[in-house]
């Protein structure tokens, strides 16, 4: 199959059958994107931790959290993933009904075809839905990509904040969309 092609997709509401495919497509997503970016230890042992089946299971498990899974149309193989949290980042005016959009994961051959603006619009419509009027997330840094996209979708940076993978810290961009 050459990058050309066009191959089906869906997004839909992940179920708790789903904790496996979310976390495969998890772990092959990060170490996509961050390989030569991250030392490959480090990138493994956070894909282990934070990755990991349970992680899923826990958060599909949550009333106050939802969960969408992008996948191809024949066959249903997992390519990506998006979660919605309650807020947990530092915002510069906290507000009790904030939300987050925790994860928004794509495996790279399916960029640029739509399928992250459907996850993306299931997050926002999902947050408007909860009454939320704003909706955060944070962002590599070095992302330029993904912070574009972003933007677009009306997206403002509102702050920064570092994380950890291994002994490194990085730093991420905080943005914010006004519901």
């Amino acid at each position: 199959m050459s990058a050309g092609d066009v191959v089906e997709t869906r997004v839909r509401a992940a179920t708790a059958a789903d904790a496996a495919a979310l976390a495969a497509v998890g772990a092959a997503s990060f170490l996509e994107a961050f390989a030569g970016v991250l030392d490959g230890a480090d990138i493994l042992a956070h894909c282990a931790r934070q990755h990991a089946e349970p992680v899923y299971a826990d958060w599909l498990a949550r009333a106050d959290t939802a969960l969408w899974l992008a996948e191809t149309g024949r066959g249903a193989a997992p390519v990506g993933y998006a979660v919605l949290t309650p807020a947990a980042l530092p915002l510069p005016d906290p507000r009790a009904d904030d939300l987050e959009l925790k994860r928004i994961y794509l495996l790279h051959r399916f960029h640029g075809g739509g399928l992250g603006a459907a996850l993306l619009r299931a997050a926002v419509g999902e947050a408007r839905r909860r009454g939320a009027r704003r909706l955060a997330l944070g962002v590599y840094a070095g992302n330029e990509r993904a912070q574009g996209f972003y933007r677009r979708a009306g997206f403002q940076t509102v702050g920064e904040r570092r994380f950890q993978v291994g002994q490194r810290h990085y730093e991420d961009a905080v943005m914010a969309l006004e519901l």
